[in-house]
């Protein structure tokens, strides 16, 4: 901008998706990922094994399967399922949630199945650094945008979004005043039409290029969200713990706390290989 710089941070992740940045890194690779699958199995029967049922092969593209047949699959998990179907449901809802919201690819409509190797044990699905990933792919999804000859953005797009509606307020949809925790979900019934998304992109950056530094007086760009009354009334309290612990000097990582913050998710970011 004009009179300053501004980028999503993973205070932002915190806040918008609710994901603690505590836990273990989260490293793999995009495409030998299957040479890693535990035993040395091939991907397929290892998702078999996990899953129960293997996708016909109409339904697969290479180690990505329709979305469709995911959810037509695993919907809704029938009643008196006995344990091990309800883990089976589990980790398809689990697969669908990272392939879909925070490591969506371009196709918008199939999910890898990279993350077989953490769904296998859903235990520890809330013990790794799923915010400082998905901070990670966002930024290598937008650095590949980038390019001029790249044309859809792929990743954690629901994250980039709100992050501009917060920072923003003019950008924002009308009548999404009320919000609560995560802070993304306030914007969770707003779908755009289509048939003004040309102009409308040419007005926001229009808007963007002529923001000055007294429009912050205006409004026109919040520099900092998440310090009003009203959002710290709905913040999560474990995140707040975290944040006073920080503050004060203390270590961050003790596992009775991160284990609280969010059911399938959850050391600060050292290192992600991805690609």
């Amino acid at each position: 901008m004009p009179f300053g710089e501004c980028t999503i941070t993973l205070q932002d992740v915190a806040y918008q998706l609710g994901l603690p940045v505590d836990g273990h890194y989260v490293s793999g690779c995009l495409t030998d990922f299957h040479v890693y699958i535990e035993g040395g199995r091939p991907a397929w029967q290892r998702f078999q094994e996990l899953l129960g049922v293997l996708p016909p092969a109409d339904q697969i593209q290479k180690f990505a399967v329709n979305c469709t047949w995911f959810q037509e699959t695993f919907g809704e998990c029938p009643d008196g399922a006995d344990e091990e179907t309800v883990r089976r449901f589990a980790r398809a809802y689990i697969i669908m949630l990272l392939g879909t919201q925070l490591f969506a690819d371009k196709s918008s409509n199939r999910i890898h199945i990279r993350w077989l190797p953490f769904v296998a044990r859903l235990e520890e699905m809330g013990g790794y650094s799923w915010r400082s990933v998905a901070l990670a792919w966002l930024y290598r999804c937008m650095c590949q945008v980038a390019n001029r000859h790249v044309v859809k953005l792929a990743g954690p797009l629901q994250l980039l979004q709100s992050w501009i509606f917060w920072r923003f307020p003019g950008f924002r949809p009308v009548g999404y005043d009320a919000f609560s925790w995560p802070l993304a979900s306030r914007w969770s019934g707003y779908n755009p039409g289509v048939s003004e998304k040309g102009p409308r992109v040419q007005m926001a950056r229009l808007r963007i290029d002529m923001l000055q530094a007294r429009d912050i007086c205006f409004f026109q760009f919040i520099w900092m969200p998440y310090s009003t009354p009203d959002v710290l009334q709905v913040v999560h309290p474990v995140w707040e713990i975290h944040r006073a612990m920080l503050t004060m000097g203390l270590e961050w990582g003790r596992s009775e706390i991160t284990s609280l913050a969010c059911p399938v998710t959850t050391r600060h970011f050292r290192r992600v290989r991805i690609g």
